[in-house]
């Protein structure tokens, strides 16, 4: 942005805001895009299910060891915390799934998407109370912009420079999977203690070594990108079908990442009940014919890459009400390409705060904390030049006038202020070329990218006051419960809404 000043508002500037007239609500409908080439659920995650009653000789034993692939858990990030005892302590496993086309995966792709890591379109946390008693499993979207921190190829030893704003399913495709584990340490505050990988064969195989897993569309739907072609109500899928239940896009919900993971819980929860229902966990056939499957396409960090490793998880899990397995998705809202997500803060910051305090998320909510603003760097213009609008909707007579100190103590005094109709959130509107002080702004008040409009009727910069800041330096915030996060558990039996 220029330095040349800009000329104040003028008075009809200064009637001409926002709350005078209708705002049209912006969509946050995602755009048709391309289906992804696969979408593959994390067989891992059923593996620690269905390994717990396995009889096996010397033979079973050697066979699956033998299946197992293993790979380092970071790729270079610092850790704090020690060694985890996987018998007793509350555990967090990272659910991957790769898009690799290597191998038995060359039917679902080409060559070219053969080479590397691959990305990690289905990405979850598995987090385990340390009484056994909660269990929350935690998507994040394929689409989520994050910042990925330096990492190196383990393997190469290449190192990789951090990225700001990336797509999350890409930590990994340059530095492995331990790149994906710090990244999402990064984004959650955690400290992983292993890792799952499995490629998206592993669904059709599994599914069709279960016998199939039913799942429920409240419509006929058929989604030629996917292959998914399915009757109203519920049906059971295996194979290529159940393949394409999860990979598809534009069937369910929003057309986009999120209705998929609604998808992907639905049908890990069905799977659990199935499991638990059929008692296969009692059948030793069936789990030495599931345990070699899941073997079969799993990678895992070096302190799983054990059977007795894999037995001790699945033993503390073979015995978790369905009721409380969580299944949770990362609030986000549309970042500034529609076609991608970001974190919806303060509410991602609650959950992952809650988190680290607690696996029960029935339990009292942390107290929220204000970290220190970072400094930041000076501006490429002048404050004081920049015509800032103070449209008070607060319903408290005079409240732009509390806040005018702020403006001015950071150095914007070009000021007018208004009294504005009544408006419940808080919202900053700037028109063309003014987005890099409308972010200035935004800062100011602890404000979101997704409270921050462009308006092309705005000169300058708005700051809308709604009825969540009628007191303090910021908004209020409503902290939700932090059952309000859990979009299902696995005892709900939900129909996907077909689009």
């Amino acid at each position: 942005m220029d330095s040349t000043p800009r000329p104040k508002n003028t008075d009809h500037d200064a009637r001409s805001y926002p709350g005078q007239g209708t705002l049209v609500e912006g969509s946050y409908r995602l755009p048709r895009r391309r289906a992804p080439r696969w979408l593959v659920i994390a067989g891992a995650f059923v593996a620690v299910l269905l390994v717990a009653a396995v009889a096996f000789g010397g033979y079973w034993a050697f066979r699956l060891q033998s299946n197992i692939k293993s790979a380092a858990l970071g790729a270079g990030g610092q850790r704090s915390e020690g060694p985890v005892d996987d018998r007793t302590d509350r555990l967090q496993v990272l659910i991957l799934g790769t898009d690799t086309r290597d191998g038995k995966n060359s039917a679902y792709g080409t060559a070219d998407q053969s080479s590397g890591y691959g990305q990690s379109d289905v990405m979850m946390l598995l987090d385990i109370s340390a009484n056994n008693q909660d269990v929350n499993v935690i998507s994040f979207p394929r689409d989520l912009l994050v910042d990925v921190p330096s990492c190196v190829d383990q393997d190469s030893g290449r190192q990789f420079p951090a990225r700001a704003g990336a797509m999350i399913n890409s930590a990994m495709a340059e530095a492995g999977i331990g790149c994906a584990v710090d990244t999402v340490n990064e984004v959650t505050g955690f400290e992983i203690d292993h890792f799952m990988m499995a490629d998206f064969n592993s669904v059709t195989e599994l599914s069709n070594a279960v016998g199939g897993v039913d799942v429920c569309v409240d419509a006929a739907v058929f989604d030629p990108d996917s292959g998914l072609r399915l009757p109203e109500g519920t049906s059971s899928v295996q194979g290529d079908q159940a393949l394409a239940f999860l990979r598809t896009r534009y069937a369910f919900a929003d057309g986009g990442d999120l209705g998929r993971i609604q998808a992907q819980q639905a049908f890990l929860g069905s799977l659990t009940r199935k499991l638990k229902d059929e008692g296969t966990l009692r059948n030793p056939q069936k789990v030495l014919g599931i345990a070699d499957t899941v073997t079969r396409n799993l990678t895992v960090d070096q302190g799983l890459a054990s059977i007795p490793a894999l037995l001790t998880i699945a033993d503390r899990l073979k015995n978790i009400d369905p009721a409380r397995v969580n299944f949770i998705t990362v609030p986000t809202v549309p970042a500034a390409d529609p076609n991608r997500l970001q974190l919806s803060e303060p509410e991602a910051g609650n959950l992952f705060a809650a988190l680290r305090q607690s696996a029960d998320l029935a339990g009292p909510a942390p107290a929220p904390s204000e970290a220190p603003p970072a400094e930041a760097p000076s501006p490429g213009y002048d404050k004081s030049l920049q015509p800032v609008l103070i449209a008070n909707g607060s319903t408290v007579p005079g409240r732009s006038h509390d806040l005018t100190p702020i403006f001015t103590d950071a150095g914007f005094t070009n000021l007018s202020r208004i009294e504005a109709q009544p408006a419940d959130e808080t919202t900053i509107y700037y028109g063309p070329e003014f987005d890099d002080v409308a972010a200035d702004v935004a800062a100011l008040f602890g404000l979101p990218a997704s409270k921050v409009q462009q308006d092309p009727s705005v000169y300058g910069v708005q700051l809308y006051l709604g009825i969540d800041f009628t007191s303090g330096t910021k908004p209020s915030v409503a902290a939700p419960s932090a059952r309000d996060v859990v979009a299902q558990t696995a005892e709900d039996q939900k129909c996907q809404a077909v689009r």
